[in-house]
Order: structure tokens, then sequence, then C-alpha cells
């Protein structure tokens, strides 16, 4: 421990020498990954690493070692891998009465301190990010400082943010920190700091930016958003800033966006409209947080957001290589797909586990030293999340290293994208197939699986499934359900989801072509009111019927669809449901046959994810009669607009 105490007091005095840029290079040469050189790539491009835990982690034992497997310092390892750039969270006040802290790093302005010191050591600059919270700040969260909560006119607010960022920038500048850009807000979709309205939200970043710039006048000033997949939110932010800024207020340098590959739609969309915003208003633009999983596996007893399963897009596979294609596809669209992109930051890339024994070692060092997303301690300022759900790393399948705190090949991407390093192709991972089928019709699985190839390309090979006969006839005498089939190809495991279905009578039943066969009808004139696409919000697929509406009282519609040819027989419908903030609602599936109707099933609403399925009683259908079903929406909402998401609507035969 004092062997590192001395190498870290050495760094900060400057008195160890760094490897060279072409050390490093050569280092990075040494490596087994494809790399496609990004064309165009500036010199002064950002390379972004935040490591905002690493301090917690340190001090709970946590080890990092370099290539050759000795223990180095983190920020030197990360220089000579090409990172410029190092960002660090700050919340103001991360503590309990007793000193106790929340976790996450318990990243305060001493936090940002030490580890400004440590980056400007390694010659890299510091990227300061302001949550303007005492916890995490993100788009369902911007909830005020405790020390501020008694400050009820915006004005006492801002001077209050005025003051603790001019403290804290001055207490960076003390230490010799070289600050590169700050950021005044994090994730601020149209709240920050418990204020809603945007005028307040302009005073609270231009109180900041004004901070910054009498102490770091050189400091490039940033704000931030999340989910570029809906450009027209993004289109309403650099609006309301514009008018904002003509009118003397938050002058900032970067318009900067989260893009995690799972959640954020497309690389194309993510470029249309970063280069919509700046070429309108004249902004640098920026990446400020991305990561991608090299493994599904949970390493710290403590449930990771990304694993198998669940709704993300996964377009490229949890493997070191795929990390490192994800990373390299999104610098090449800031950089050749979008003008004035300045840069990307990987988010939290060394929060790994602190141990690997059991959950309740882990808790007790995360209770701490705040190593874990959250510790019970957070309960005090955030009763309903983190006071409920507290626990370990949640990334430690997206850090650039394993476990053991070994850096994995993908670290050496931000170097060999400057000269690229394209070696011979192989298979890197299995796609895994999807396959519907009807439970009275044989099953079929594909011959072939993609292979997906160390360049992110695929090549179809052959495949070999282990699926017996009495499997087979267990799936389909079992009713409706997803099944997993396991198979070889290549001399890889292959998988392959089957799912086991009712026919259905229904056109277009999740919306997937676009919701032409259905008849919206608006009783009321919704704010949104379409078929959205968005994977991580669908049942099934990617596309569903999404309404949202801000006034109260303003949303009441229906969607239905009459199928004329229906054979006669007895049929059942049932169609799902989820959304939030409706207030009073009335809900209800319906079912008609040639006008009158014969069965209704009611409908809640109670919060994201929560899917509720109705299903309509059974019905008999004479011959020649028209059936139409459908599902009737009236919500009173609540002051943050009603908001919901239908999909998956099934309408199936009743055999006996």
């Amino acid at each position: 421990m004092k062997l590192r105490m001395l190498v870290s007091l050495f760094l900060a005095l400057g008195m160890i020498p760094l490897l060279s840029p072409s050390a490093g290079a050569e280092a990075a040469k040494d490596s087994t990954l494809y790399v496609k050189k990004v064309e165009n790539l500036p010199e002064d491009f950002i390379f972004g690493m935040d490591v905002s835990s690493v301090l917690a982690e340190e001090k709970s034992g946590v080890r990092y070692y370099d290539f050759e497997g000795r223990e180095t310092d983190l920020f030197r390892l990360l220089a000579d891998q090409g990172i410029n750039y190092i960002r660090v969270r700050v919340w103001n006040d991360p503590f309990d009465a007793e000193g106790n802290g929340f976790g996450g790093g318990n990243c305060d302005i001493e936090t940002a301190v030490e580890i400004g010191k440590r980056a400007t050591a390694c010659g890299m600059k510091l990227l300061v990010d302001f949550h303007y919270s005492d916890f995490w700040a993100d788009p369902s969260k911007q909830m005020v400082p405790r020390a501020w909560k008694s400050l009820t006119d915006i004005h006492e607010k801002r001077e209050a943010a005025y003051r603790y960022t001019l403290e804290c920038m001055q207490k960076l500048k003390d230490a010799g920190v070289e600050v590169g850009m700050v950021q005044v807000g994090n994730e601020t979709n149209g709240r920050l700091a418990g204020e809603k309205i945007w005028m307040n939200i302009a005073y609270l970043m231009d109180a900041g930016a004004r901070a910054v710039r009498e102490v770091y006048p050189e400091a490039l000033i940033a704000v931030h958003f999340a989910n570029p997949e809906k450009a027209d939110s993004y289109r309403t932010y650099a609006s309301k800033l514009d008018y904002y800024e003509k009118n003397g207020l938050i002058h900032y340098d970067v318009f900067g966006t989260s893009y995690y590959p799972y959640w954020h739609g497309t690389l194309d969309n993510l470029s249309a409209i970063l280069t919509e915003i700046a070429e309108t208003y004249g902004k640098k633009v920026m990446v400020m947080e991305t990561s991608y999983a090299f493994t599904e596996e949970d390493t710290d007893f403590s449930g990771n957001t990304i694993g198998s399963g669940g709704g993300i897009v996964k377009d490229y596979p949890f493997t070191v290589q795929g990390q490192a294609n994800a990373i390299r596809n999104i610098t090449d669209t800031v950089v050749n797909g979008t003008p004035s992109g300045i840069g990307i930051c990987y988010w939290e890339g060394a929060w790994i586990t602190v141990g690997r024994n059991s959950w309740e070692e882990n808790h007790a060092i995360w209770e701490k030293y705040g190593s874990g997303w959250a510790s019970s301690y957070a309960s005090v300022y955030d009763p309903e999340d983190a006071g409920k759900y507290y626990g370990g790393s949640a990334v430690d399948n997206q850090a650039f290293f394993d476990a053991e705190g070994k850096p994995l090949e993908s670290l050496k991407v931000f170097r060999l994208m400057r000269e690229g390093q394209e070696t011979e192709l192989k298979a890197d991972a299995l796609e895994e197939p999807t396959v519907i089928c009807d439970l009275a019709m044989p099953l079929e699985l594909p011959d072939t699986v993609h292979a997906v190839m160390t360049d992110n390309s695929r090549q179809p090979i052959p495949v070999t499934w282990k699926l017996t006969e009495e499997e087979n006839e267990r799936m389909h005498a079992s009713g409706p359900a997803i099944y997993e089939v396991e198979g070889e190809a290549g001399g890889m495991k292959a998988r392959c989801y089957v799912s086991m279905i009712e026919y259905n009578y229904l056109r277009d039943d999740s919306f997937e072509e676009g919701g032409a066969a259905w008849k919206i009808t608006d009783l009321k004139k919704a704010d949104e009111l379409y078929v959205e696409d968005k994977k991580t919000d669908s049942l099934t697929g990617s596309k569903h019927m999404h309404f949202w509406s801000a006034a109260k009282n303003s949303v009441e519609f229906t969607v239905e669809q009459t199928i004329e040819d229906l054979p006669e027989g007895r049929f059942k419908f049932a169609i799902s449901i989820m959304g939030g903030d409706c207030g009073e609602t009335e809900i209800y599936a319906y079912v008609k046959v040639d006008g009158e109707t014969v069965g209704t099933c009611p409908m809640t609403i109670s919060g994201y994810g929560n899917w509720d399925t109705a299903r309509v009683p059974a019905f008999d259908h004479p011959a020649g009669s028209r059936v139409t079903v459908g599902v009737y929406v009236k919500c009173e909402g609540e002051g943050n607009g009603a908001w919901g998401k239908i999909d998956d609507a099934m309408l199936n035969a009743v055999t006996e």
C-alpha cells in the first residue's frame, strides 16, 4: 500500500516519466484485434474515459494491470492507450449526516480534484460533469441538492449554483488540474436540479457556465442530453437553448449526447440529428457517454444493466472484438458523419467487481467505500430508487478490464483507429436467429446461421441443432411459449430462440408494418398518437402504438381492426398496454360482432415495463358476420403528460 501511495504521489508531482505515444502504439500493434482505420481522424479528437468510480475501486482493493501483467496506475495505462480526456461526475453532497457515502464512487468535488490531479500528471485533460444533484441525475431523475431545497426563488438557486460551481472550479485550479471541458448538467432532458421550466433550467446552466469561465476561460462549456433517437426532443432542446442564448443566457460550446447502441437508435440517426444541430446552431457536438458489453457474464453478484435477453438492440456480439467494433463505428460516425464532431467519451470503463467470493462480502465493501452503484445510505436522498435497490457495479461486463483488473484487447482500439489493423478475418461469434412456429405446424429450424466476423460482417455457416423428437413434441403440446434450442456451428455453440404461437387472424398484430391495418380514432387530439419504432419500449419486435399528451384530460382514443373473412367458430382476443403518469383512467379491450359489443376486459397502466395484457372472454362468431377488435384508452393525466404503449394484439381460434 505504501508503494502505491508513493507511485501516486510521484505521478502527481510529475516525477515518473510517462510512456511516449510511440510506446503505446507499439504495444497496440501486438494486438490480435481487427480495427479498420478511421479516416480523417483529427490529432486533437477527444477520446475520453469516465472513471469516476476509480478512487472508491482502489480503496476497495481493486488493482489494475498493464498488458504485460504488471500492476500499474490506471491513468498511466489509459494515457498510453490513446485516452486524452478523463471525465468525472461531481455531486454536491453524496453523504449522509454521519458521513456515510451514497456510493457510485462518492463523487464530490474532492474526488474530482484527486482524479483531476492524476489525469493531469499523465498528460490528460479533465472533463468535469456537474450533475447539480446529491446523487445520480439522468432523464428520469433531476433532484435538487438538499442544500438548495429551501431556495424556492429561482434567482436564489441561480446564485447558489453559481457560487457552488465557482468554488469547485477554484479548487481544481488551485490543485493544478488542467480542465478542458465542463458539463453544466447531466442528461438534462427538460429538467435540472428540480426545475422543469426551461427559463429556470437556462438560469442554472448560465450560472454554471459563468462560474466556469471566470476560473477556466478557455474550457469548453457543454450541455448534455440523452435519447437521440427522439430527434424532435433534441430539436426542442437545441431551439430552447438558442432562444435563451440570444437573450443573454447560457452561452455554450458543445451539444453533447449519450449514445448507448442498445437503446438509442441507429448511427445514421445519431449522425443526422447531431449534424442538424451543429449546422443550425453553429455548435460543436460530441458523444458524452457510450459503452458496449464484452460479455453477458456478471462478476460481482449484482445484476448488470445489460445481459442476455431483454429489450435491447444487439448490433455487435458481446465479445471483446464486438466491443471494439462498436467504439470504432461510433468514432467513425462522429468524425466522418457529423460536421463539428469533436469526440467520444466511454462511460466507466474501469468499474469492475471488488471481489469474487460472495454478495455478502462485496456488499460490505460497497457500503464502506462507495464502490457499488449505490449504498443503503443513499435512502436519505433517494428513498424510492437507490434506497431500495442499492448494490454493486451494473457495468462490470462493459468495462475494458476483466474481473481481475487485467486489460482487454479492446482497450487498444483507441490507438489502433488512427492507423488501422486489419488482421485475418475470423469468426468472432454467432448470430442467434429467432423462429416463429404455429403450434399446429411443423417446426423448421434454419440450416445455417450467420457467423459474425471480426470486421462485423456476416457469413452463413452450416448448423446442427440438438433438438430431440421428444422435445419437439413437448414444445408443440405445451402451448404458447419461447424456447432456446442449442446447436453447433463452426466449432461454436449456436442458439436459436423459438416462439411457439397460436395462429393470429389479425394483420400487423404487433404494428411492425406501421399500423396501416388499424383504424386510429383520436377523440381528444393528443399531442402524440402514432406507431413508434423503438425496440426497448416494445413488447415484441421494434414497433408499437405510442401515445403521449401533456394537457390534463387530453388522451382519449380507440385503436381497432375489423376482420371481414374470419371463419365461423369460437375465438379469443388479447392485447397489451403499459405506460405512466396517467392518473384516473378508463381503459379496456373490446370485441364487436356486426357492431354490437360482445365482450370487454379492463386494463391498467402501472409504470414503465409493466405490461398489462387484457384477455376478452371467448366469443362465438357466426358465418358471414364482421368482427371488430380494439382497445379504448382514456387518461386524465397527472401533469407530467400521460403516456403509454400498446402492442401484441392476438385474435386466435379457441380449440376444445
